[in-house]
């Protein structure tokens, strides 16, 4: 079964690498997205995510476990809400298959599907302002 969280502090990567790394695989495959200092032609100070949280874990898990079915892995999935710093990560995905190739189309699957699916929702700020991305692109500037 899958694992999946919304958390507020700093994600720990060891834990979900732990949980799908059973003696059954041969391959985890491991996603960190990070908060950079760039985006759209401007300097980012740091990222802020919201979501409604109860929703946010069951599209999660809808995901991870789509997934768990159609590669035959285990999943663990978690997203960081909140403020995060430049560097910092915002969601790290854990895949553990018997083979790497089933471990990389799942955790592809994975960060594609949340991206475009779960209602997580990101604010870039910038010195001068900031703007609400859905997606690629931008939905809202303050």
């Amino acid at each position: 079964m899958a694992e999946v969280r919304i958390v507020t502090t700093p994600i720990a990567i060891e834990p979900l690498q732990h949980y799908v790394a059973t003696t059954a695989c041969g391959a985890v495959c491991l996603f960190v997205g990070q908060t950079r200092n760039h985006s759209r032609g401007r300097s980012v100070r740091f990222l802020e995510y919201d979501a409604y949280i109860p929703m946010a874990e069951r599209e999660l898990l809808r995901v991870a476990e789509t997934a768990e079915a159609r590669w035959n892995c285990r999943v663990a999935i978690a997203h960081r809400i909140g403020r995060v710093e430049v560097g910092e990560a915002s969601v790290a995905i854990a895949v553990g298959a018997a083979h790497r190739a089933e471990a990389f189309e799942a955790c592809r699957y994975c960060i594609d599907t949340l991206k475009q699916d779960v209602p997580i929702w990101k604010r870039e700020m910038y010195a001068e302002g900031a703007c609400w991305i859905e997606g690629d692109r931008v939905v809202g500037s303050s």
